[in-house]
Parts: C-alpha cells; sequence; structure tokens
C-alpha cells in the first residue's frame, strides 16, 4: 500500500510554517518556513503611515496568502512526494484573529476604500486595543448574572472576538457595515481554499462563545450590549460550525493549480494554534496536561464537566479531542519578556563575555542564574507584561519587580522573570485542579521547552511536577497533520479514532524534568508571596495600574 501524507500549516504571530508527515508514524518528510513580510503593526499602519494607539497589534491578510505561496510548493520540492498521496490539509492559527470581509471573501483592507482604515486591518490576537469595551462587556455581565456562566470564561478578555468587534462599530461604523463577515483569520484561509462558508468549531466556540447545544448566545443578548448588532451572529458570523474529524471542505481547482496538490483533496476545520500542539504532543487523556512555551503560553487540560472562572475558558465539548471539555488558559508574555529583558537591559560587559564564549547571550545568563539558589537573590516579579489572562483578566495590567538594590545582578532578574512565569503557571493548575483536574504529567512544547533548560527545572520545581517534552519541534503543525488525517478518514488512508491517530503520529523525548523536593519546597513558600503581592496589584491597587495606563494616552 502506498503512503499517505498530510500537511500541517502554523500560523503564528510572526511567521506560517508547514510540514508534510507520513500518516503511518507521523515522520516529519518536509517542512520550510516564511516571515510575514508586513510583521505585527503595533505603532504605525502600513498604508498611509497612520501612527496607531497604544495597545494596538495589527497584521496585513496578505502575509497569510504568501505563506501558503511558498511554503506548500517548498514542502513538495523538499520531499518529491506525489500530490496524489496527500490526502488532507491542516491549518492551526492564533486567535482570536480577526479580519472584515466583503461578499466575495476580500478582506477590506485590500480594497481601495478602506486601504487606509485601522479598522479594516486583521487585528491580532494580542490587540489589546478594545479593553474599554472587554470592561462594557463584563459589566454588561455581572448586570445579566452571566459572569459566572461557563460560556464566558468568568471575565471578558480584550483578545476576544466581541471586544475588537466594538471596537470597529463605535471607530468606524462604515466598516462594519460594509463587511459581508467578520472572520477568524484562519477561517478565512479555509474560506479561500474551499470556497466553503464553514467556521471553526475551536475559534467560535472559545473566542465567539459559540457551543454545539445552544449556538451562538441569543441576539437579544447582543443588542443588549449595543442594538447595532441586530445581524451579528445571523450575517456577521455566518457558516456552519464544524469540529474535529469533520471537514471544512476540500481544495478548489484554482488553488489545487496554484500550490501543486490535487483538487478534492481535505481540508481540515482551522485550529487554534495552541489547541493544534494538544495532539502534536501526545495528549489523550485528562491526567496530562499540554503547556506551549513560545511568546506566550498556553495551557490546556481535559475535562469530563465544563469549567468557567478567572480567565479559564472551558465550556465547548469535542473541539479538541473528542469526549472532553478542554480547559485553557495561559500567559500573555513569555518568550516575549526575557527578549525584553534581554534587548534592553544586559550591560554591553555581558554582551562582550557571550560574544567571547560563542553562546548566545540567553545561554550565558541562564548558566549564570543556574547558579543562583531559589528566594537567594530577595527578587519577586510580575509576570504581566503583556496583561494578565488568569486569573484578573485584565489587558491593562502592568509587570512589577520588586527586592531590587545597587548588588543586584542581571541574571538575578533574569531568573526572577522566569521564576514569575512558573508562578503564573501555577496559579492557573491550581484553578484547573479546584475544578476537578487531577494532572500526573504536563507534556511541554515549543521552543523555549527545547532550548532553555533552566526554565523547565525551574517550572518543573515550581509546580511540582514531572515535564516531558514533545518529540517534535513542530508540535502545532503536526497536530494539524494529525487533524488533517482525522478529517481525511480512515478510508483515505487517515484515521478515524483520535487516539489512534495520537499514539501512531506523535510522540515525547526521552527526557524528563523531575521537580526536586527542596526547591519545591522552597518555591510554594516564595509562591504565597507571588500570590499575595499579585492579589494585591491585581484587585485593591489595579486603580494605580489603570491610572498609569490612563497618563501614557492623555
Amino acid at each position: 500500500m502506498k503512503k499517505k501524507y498530510t500537511i500541517g500549516l502554523d500560523y503564528g504571530t510572526l511567521s506560517g510554517r508547514g510540514i508534510l508527515a507520513d500518516c503511518e508514524n507521523g515522520e516529519v518528510i518536509a517542512s520550510a518556513v516564511k516571515e510575514y513580510d508586513h510583521g505585527v503593526m503595533d505603532a504605525e499602519l502600513c498604508a498611509g503611515r497612520e501612527r496607531l494607539p497604544a495597545g494596538w497589534a495589527l497584521e496585513h491578510p496578505a502575509d497569510y496568502i504568501a505563506v501558503l505561496d511558498s511554503v506548500v510548493p517548498a514542502l513538495l520540492r523538499e520531499s518529491g512526494v506525489d500530490p496524489r498521496e496527500i490526502i488532507g490539509i491542516g491549518i492551526d492559527f492564533t486567535a482570536c484573529t480577526i479580519l472584515p470581509v466583503d461578499e466575495n471573501g476580500v478582506p477590506l483592507c485590500e480594497t481601495e476604500a478602506f486601504r487606509n482604515r485601522r479598522n479594516a486591518y486583521v487585528k491580532l490576537w494580542k490587540h489589546h486595543g478594545a479593553q474599554r469595551y472587554a470592561d462594557r462587556i463584563n459589566r454588561y455581565l455581572e448586570t445579566r448574572g452571566l459572569a459566572d456562566s461557563p460560556r464566558f470564561g468568568g471575565k471578558v478578555s480584550p483578545e476576544l472576538m466581541l471586544p475588537k468587534v466594538l471596537e470597529m462599530l463605535d471607530e468606524d461604523p462604515e466598516i462594519y457595515e460594509a463587511a459581508d463577515a467578520i472572520l477568524e483569520a484562519g477561517d478565512w484561509l479555509t474560506r479561500v481554499l474551499t470556497g466553503d462558508h464553514t467556521r471553526s468549531c475551536s475559534m467560535a466556540g472559545y473566542k465567539a462563545w459559540w457551543n454545539d447545544r445552544e449556538g451562538y448566545p441569543e441576539e437579544e443578548f447582543f443588542t443588549g450590549i449595543d442594538r447595532r448588532l441586530a445581524d451579528f451572529t445571523g450575517k456577521k458570523l455566518a457558516g456552519r460550525v464544524t469540529g474535529v474529524g469533520e471537514k471544512a471542505g476540500t481544495l478548489s481547482a484554482e488553488w489545487a493549480a496554484r500550490l501543486g496538490l490535487c483538487a478534492g483533496t481535505v481540508v481540515a476545520p482551522t485550529i487554534i494554534d495552541s489547541h493544534a500542539g494538544v495532539p502534536g504532543s501526545g495528549v489523550c487523556t485528562k491526567e496530562q496536561l499540554m503547556l506551549v512555551l513560545g511568546t506566550s503560553s498556553v495551557m490546556v487540560g481535559l475535562s469530563e464537566t465544563p469549567c468557567s472562572g478567572s480567565g479559564i475558558l472551558g465550556g465547548v465539548k469535542d473541539a479538541v479531542v473528542p469526549g472532553y471539555y478542554a480547559l485553557e488558559s495561559g500567559l500573555a508574555s513569555v518568550g516575549d519578556l526575557f527578549e525584553w529583558f534581554v534587548g534592553r537591559f544586559v550591560p554591553p560587559c555581558l554582551v562582550t563575555e557571550a560574544e567571547e564564549k560563542g553562546q548566545n547571550i540567553h545561554t550565558l545568563l541562564s548558566e549564570k542564574a543556574a547558579r543562583i539558589r531559589p528566594g537567594s537573590s530577595g527578587l519577586l516579579a510580575l509576570d504581566w507584561w503583556n496583561g494578565n489572562k488568569t486569573p484578573f483578566v485584565d489587558g491593562e495590567l502592568k509587570g512589577a519587580l520588586i527586592g531590587l538594590s545597587l548588588r543586584t545582578r542581571p541574571e538575578e532578574i533574569y531568573r526572577a522573570l522566569i521564576e514569575s512565569t512558573a508562578y503564573g503557571t501555577r496559579r492557573i493548575l491550581e484553578l484547573y485542579e479546584e475544578n476537578g483536574l487531577s494532572v500526573r504529567e504536563i507534556i511541554c512544547s515549543g521552543g523555549i521547552s527545547l532550548k532553555n533548560p533552566l526554565l523547565m527545572q525551574i517550572y518543573a520545581d515550581v509546580l511540582g511536577k514531572p515535564l516531558k517534552v514533545a518529540a517534535s519541534e513542530q508540535a502545532a503543525a503536526l497536530g494539524s497533520a494529525i487533524y488533517a488525517a482525522l478529517s481525511a478518514g480512515a478510508g483515505k488512508g487517515g484515521y478515524d479514532c483520535y487516539a489512534e491517530a495520537v499514539r501512531n503520529m506523535s510522540r515525547v523525548r526521552d527526557i524528563v524534568y523531575e521537580p526536586d523536593r527542596d526547591s519545591h519546597a522552597r518555591y510554594t513558600e516564595i509562591y504565597a508571596v507571588y500570590k499575595a503581592y499579585s492579589e494585591i496589584m491585581g484587585s485593591s491597587s489595579r486603580g494605580i495600574m489603570r491610572r498609569l495606563s490612563e497618563l501614557q494616552t492623555e
């Protein structure tokens, strides 16, 4: 029998990458990457050079098409695989990353009328300009008695769909009216490839409050927030919602010819990029938990019952793993935080030392930080450099570092920043366990899990759990390839069973980071201080941080 293959495309914040995977064993036959030409627009708009307000993060949809045009042909050239043996394409994408399109699916930012208008562009997942609209929605939920509903996750973040849409509606209602649909960027790509108007269960459920029992919230819910939202779900969110194992559609003849594939190739529903890491990491059971460590972090655990509260989303069943609700939360800044410190505050003498040793500056700092005993520096940091997702769900909360003295060294700050992200992760894990999860092991993926052993050991010590590492360096892309094999089905050479697909196509590395008992005990003491300080800065003193944010823009 001839081998069968699937393509997994992983769209991140700065680039899109793809793999071609063997359906029999998950072996990656070829890989390719394409950086976005426009990058993230957070200072000015590419068209017209308009200055963007604080908190804005936009992208250009042309960059996503460029990834298709570059990556897919590269996979075919590198692998030499016959396109007839490729049975499916899976896509994962950052979310909530949205764009308005016209009746032909053309992004409004690519039309002459709207190319100079910021609300016509893609609003990236980390766009925080809509915080005031998230606040407005949260007040509305409280008046309706819905703040604790599993559907809304306890508190609405500016990173979800509706705050970004309300921002568009208020700032530039002409764009809202002109939009035939408002799509997740991942759903837009499957629509481009197939011509079918489908939406992902993953994105609709976790970012726009859809569930398989009731669909979207009723129209009256949206008009209670703003009367202009009467057609929001009926028109702007129209489209069949598809889940794991279903098809978003099949590749059109036009795009098959353009990419060098076969018309009719199955296209799986888009999955949130972090969710794709679940199968890509080998997570199958509720005793396992997935942790993606990259620019930000995402933690996904499996539950038999829905969960909500404190920024945790978990009200959608079968969106990630069949038979389970997937509980999701994470930190808004991890790798970004370390890069910020290294790029802005490392003294020249350390840069010179790293160069003389032929080391990356992170490697040098990690070596020095590894010699520091937990708690010995007297430093404590809050990990909110890009806002807080859990437990305060506030994009305007800021990071903090206390305990500094004239004797403080750069490596001590570096270690304190790593520890702060571990404490933030432990807070999420505690909330998961309070909601019934019994986690035995954590499987990590993302670049940091492969590059920074110090961070991995600190996380194991802080969390008190063994940490494993996904074998694939492209866990999200591999997960998308696995979902593509499920959408294609066993009849075409894929799979009908999620667990079977994961067992065959993904695995973990031999290395295990076991928690050190003494370090865990010490970190538990420090974590109690972290929780107390975060409560002060996130609750009773939140007005201080809010006022600082207001002064920034006055």
